[in-house]
């Protein structure tokens, strides 16, 4: 069955050492950053979190987290209103949960995943956030 297919492979998605949070990590390292992983004290529990800097990284999936504009924010085309709800509650979370860093004072930064593959610009982006 279809549905049976899309929730086994719905669950194999992971969250946390996904393959973009770990390329955007080892650019970091390559670049001589030093960063915490996962800090479960701060909102949303940032994937990587350059304490030095008070910035917290959240690397996000295009698809879950509803990347405005990219190929890779599809919307599955059965149970539409399931997945409609789904993503307005993810998009709102992701809202709270940066209003909440900045209020302690943090800045937070989203990678997207369809960013991952341009080293050249995440480096940029590096640089211009952390100086």
């Amino acid at each position: 069955k279809v549905s049976e297919q899309r929730s086994r492979n719905m669950s194999a998605i992971k969250s946390k050492n996904t393959k973009p949070e770990i390329a955007v990590r080892k650019l970091l390292h390559s670049m001589g950053y030093r960063f915490r992983l996962h800090r479960k004290d701060l909102p949303g529990s940032p994937d990587i979190v350059l304490p030095k800097y008070k910035i917290a990284i959240f690397v996000h999936g295009c698809f879950w987290h509803r990347h405005t504009n990219c190929k890779y924010a599809s919307t599955p085309k059965t149970r539409k209103e399931f997945w409609e709800n789904k993503f307005k509650s993810n998009v709102k979370r992701d809202l709270e949960i940066q209003e909440k860093i900045k209020n302690l004072g943090w800045q937070s930064v989203i990678i997207w995943e369809c960013e991952i593959k341009n080293n050249e610009k995440l480096e940029k982006l590096f640089r211009k956030t952390f100086i």
